[in-house]
């Protein structure tokens, strides 16, 4: 976090950098702690709630070293060993971690390697393994014999086209996005030349200068295969570029199309936009919504599908807020917005690092806005919090994921450790926590949890488009996890 911490006082307003303050310790407590003091639940699976682990949607960490792949430096042992996986799924970049859509391959961004760990994943049993030499990751400077590319000092987050063609990554230390073409057999990456490779919102060599790229967060990519978004923690922004045939590389749109911001000359102007963290584009294009970990929003954009456009509505339905703000509705626990899931293009999910929390909304199919679920369905809280429901081992979260089958919604929460399994109602959209040790993975030491090994600051999640497989970035561990899910 230091390579930001100059400079930052002539873009923060005092109170906003409180906020960053606080949002940036949940990470060095939780990774210098250990998880609460108790033991491992005892007794039989029944008692534990353990039945429950062979329920559709539950959890099982693949055996022995195929579980876990972690940085062949870290001093872990029980999990097979790989290169560039130092700072795999930072804090700030809740998608980290992506599998391509052909399900044949997994790509990790990690940031203290500066690089993307790239693993094939088996057919069977969904275990990862990552080519030896250039075939197996990409970084700045081909560092640990890595292939060699531009703007990928602190990689934080990843996306990969719809079809399989193109992986786009943030970086935020080099203030970058970079766009690279896929090898659809052998999973390696290429990065494609000059501008169309790498946009920067600083003078970076072999990069083009880019509006609205100032500390870039997370990058999603359109389904029609038309657009890239960047979202920009420290700029206030989202930039937009076109995704160019036949190669898929990027150029920003024209004038204030190619980004929205809080308050960035050359930009068109948004309400709510601070700190964005998480985004997700709706099945049909039409929508993008941006979460925002220190503004405590949720925006709706709409998007023109022909010329990749943002537009957004100021009577208040485009910005969903924690607090009193201009131009937003009120809405419940969105303290720390952090990352966004769609289920079925109908309902809206997004975890909230400081109000310990997932959030649920109904979107309008025709508008794209969005509406708070009733009562106790709006909100899944750890702990307790007065008109939600109840969640246990959901501290600081941050990764959100939604299965293929619309029934769970899976969540890495950093501060515990966790991954969370949540029960997804898909008549009304309401979400609860799995009882019993099947709800949640963890550390051993963290009671009423199943067991899971190298699971220290969890940030980011995957899930196999086959529905068999989950895949977990741990911060902490240096580490990629994976589990079998049950269908």
């Amino acid at each position: 976090m230091k390579m930001h911490a100059r400079g930052l006082t002539r873009r923060w307003p005092a109170l906003v950098l409180v906020a960053l303050v606080a949002l940036l310790s949940v990470e060095a407590a939780a990774l210098g702690a250990q998880p609460p003091k108790g033991n491992a639940p005892s007794g039989s699976p029944a008692e534990n709630g353990m039945a429950g682990a062979a329920r559709p949607g539950s959890l099982v960490q693949l055996s022995k070293g195929r579980g876990c792949i972690v940085e062949r430096s870290a001093p872990v042992t029980g999990c097979e060993k790989a290169r560039a996986l130092k700072g795999a799924g930072p804090f700030m970049g809740s998608r980290a971690i992506a599998v391509s859509p052909d399900d044949r391959h997994v790509y990790v961004a990690s940031s203290r390697s500066n690089a993307i760990a790239i693993f094939r994943r088996l057919p069977g049993n969904g275990a990862l393994r990552q080519a030896p030499g250039a075939g197996g990751c990409i970084a700045s400077k081909g560092a640990e014999e890595c292939a060699t590319a531009v703007g990928l000092n602190g990689v934080n987050s990843v996306a990969i086209s719809a079809d399989g063609r193109n992986l786009y990554a943030t970086a935020r230390g080099s203030d970058a996005v970079t766009a690279f073409r896929r090898n659809p057999n052998t999973g390696a990456l290429q990065q494609l030349p000059g501008p169309a490779g790498c946009w920067s919102g600083l003078p970076q060599p072999g990069c083009g200068q880019a509006r609205g790229v100032v500390g870039p967060d997370v990058v999603v990519a359109s389904g029609d295969g038309k657009n890239v978004y960047v979202g920009s923690f420290f700029g206030n922004a989202v930039a937009a570029f076109a995704r160019e045939a036949p190669l898929g590389g990027l150029s920003q749109l024209a004038g204030s199309a190619g980004c929205v911001a809080a308050s960035i000359a050359g930009c068109a102007t948004a309400i709510g936009l601070g700190a964005p963290e998480g985004m997700a584009i709706s099945s049909n294009g039409g929508s993008l919504y941006v979460a925002n970990a220190i503004a405590n929003t949720l925006l709706t954009f709409s998007r023109d599908r022909d010329t990749g456009v943002l537009a957004q509505a100021t009577d208040g339905s485009g910005c969903l807020s924690a607090t009193v703000l201009s131009g937003c509705t009120t809405a419940v626990q969105l303290e720390g917005a952090n990352a966004i899931a769609i289920a079925s293009g109908r309902d809206v999910y997004a975890t909230s690092l400081l109000s310990d929390s997932v959030t649920a909304f109904s979107r309008n199919r025709q508008s794209g806005l969005l509406t708070q679920l009733p009562g106790t369905s709006a909100c899944l809280v750890y702990l307790r919090a007065v008109g939600c429901s109840f969640g246990r081992a959901l501290s600081a979260p941050e990764g959100i994921a939604v299965s293929s089958d619309r029934r769970n919604v899976y969540v890495a929460s950093f501060a515990s450790g966790a991954i969370d399994v949540l029960d997804r109602s898909r008549k009304t959209g309401a979400v609860v926590q799995r009882p019993g040790a099947a709800g949640c993975h963890a550390a051993a030491t963290l009671p009423g949890c199943t067991p899971a090994r190298a699971l220290k600051g969890v940030s980011s999640l995957a899930l196999s488009r086959d529905g068999r497989n989950l895949y977990a970035t741990s911060f902490g561990s240096n580490a990629v996890d994976v589990f079998r899910r049950i269908r």
